[in-house]
């Protein structure tokens, strides 16, 4: 059974978390071979004042 995790910043719609969940399933199945309900995908949104990229986080853009 493949688990996949997505970590991604808030602010993406619902519908694009749907068509994410979707498409990576998609894509783990054919690559691996394993049945789409055997495939599990967790999306992990972060704060955007919990994440920094060059020691500024992107609350702070």
């Amino acid at each position: 059974m493949p688990y996949v995790t997505v970590k991604m910043l808030e602010g993406r719609t619902e519908e694009q978390k749907k068509a994410l969940v979707a498409k990576v399933t998609d894509a783990v199945s054919e690559t691996t071979g394993a049945p789409k309900e055997n495939v599990t995908v967790f999306i992990e949104e972060m704060s955007k004042n919990h994440y920094g990229v060059a020691g500024v986080r992107f609350s702070d853009k």
